[in-house]
């Protein structure tokens, strides 16, 4: 890449980045999923210049990508099923947020027990992490904050974090599946 075709993509990031980010913010409320989508819009935006540089306008570009990262995640979510065994689908390691690994609860004397019991679970399940899984994990689940702030915040990599909240969703999803298993067969 050229230093002109460098320039050109800092330049959009600092025209744009402010107002992309609080346009994807209208539409997904989860400040750290906004984050995650506009940081692969430009990260989709460095990797393949070469390709985009044709496009007349960069900004237009970079809007309709994101809507399209955005339609992209109401279909996940759309699709998901939430599985509590060990391993997700056809290799994949399953869901990666707290949000995917908790049922929905309703609203009675029952399911509030319930919902007593699986926090009473999760909380006992961090204290006996590592902390670096359990940090990353309440960074992210909980402090909003996206892999690249814990990166800055911490100094560790991006796929390190990663790879460190990956074992804290595996152990809290086996610890869940143990409390569901309990609470099925009674």
């Amino acid at each position: 890449m050229s230093p002109k075709e460098s320039k050109k993509i800092t330049s959009a990031y600092k025209s744009e980045h402010k107002r992309l980010l609080g346009y994807i913010r209208k539409r997904i409320p989860a400040s750290a999923e906004a984050e995650d989508i506009l940081q692969d819009i430009f990260y989709q935006l460095t990797i393949g210049f070469n390709d985009i540089r044709r496009i007349e306008s960069l900004t237009a570009w970079l809007y309709r990508v994101a809507d399209n990262r955005i339609t992209d995640l109401f279909r996940k979510r759309k699709h998901d099923v939430v599985s509590f065994d060990a391993s997700g689908p056809e290799g994949e390691e399953g869901p990666l947020t707290l949000e995917e690994i908790l049922p929905s609860v309703g609203t009675t004397l029952y399911d509030q027990d319930l919902k007593e019991m699986i926090w009473e679970t999760i909380e006992a399940t961090l204290s006996g992490m590592p902390y670096e899984q359990r940090s990353v994990f309440t960074d992210t689940e909980f402090e909003e904050m996206s892999f690249r702030e814990i990166s800055e915040k911490t100094g560790v990599g991006i796929n390190t974090l990663i790879s460190r909240k990956r074992y804290a969703v595996l152990i809290l999803r086996k610890n869940l599946d143990e409390l569901y298993k309990l609470l099925k067969n009674n």
